[in-house]
């Protein structure tokens, strides 16, 4: 007695390169609220402390930041019924069932690498591979594979 296992649902979280991006972005930002506090409390004449409380926070916004980029953010999730897209902009349709997808295929508009889900409704995902984190050809055996199994 035979039965087919379902497929595990596979994350494919943020590229590091991309993390680091936004983990640059927040320490600009940071260093910028450091600053306008401390010519608020020097121009105030508040308590110092003050500018070590907002570091703090700062601080442990970063370490939150980062626990959430490395490990709870999935920018692409393939189940056995289909896949669901985060944080990609003009990714295009960010979801759908794989019977609803046509082929997918490589392409590279801009210059960039994408994987591009073209559904049969016309609308279509595209997805810059250098956004996943893991190599490009294994991801697009991946979703290939989840569309060979949704169509047998």
């Amino acid at each position: 007695m035979s039965s087919a296992q379902p497929t595990p649902v596979t994350d494919y979280r943020l590229a590091p390169p991309v993390m680091a991006r936004f983990v640059g972005a927040y320490l600009v930002l940071l260093a910028l609220v450091l600053v306008a506090v401390t010519v608020v409390v020097a121009s105030a004449e508040l308590n110092a402390d003050l500018i070590v409380l907002v570091l703090g926070l700062g601080i442990l916004g970063l370490i939150g930041l980062a626990w959430w980029l490395r490990s709870r953010l999935v920018v692409v999730r393939l189940t056995e019924a289909g896949y669901r897209v985060r944080m990609i902009r003009a990714a295009g349709a960010t979801e759908a069932r794989w019977t609803e997808v046509e082929d997918a295929v490589a392409a590279a508009p801009s210059g960039i690498d994408c994987l591009v889900l073209r559904l049969r409704d016309g609308r279509s995902t595209t997805i810059p591979v250098q956004l996943v984190a893991g190599d490009k050809d294994d991801f697009a055996r991946d979703v290939r594979a989840h569309l060979q199994r949704a169509a047998s």
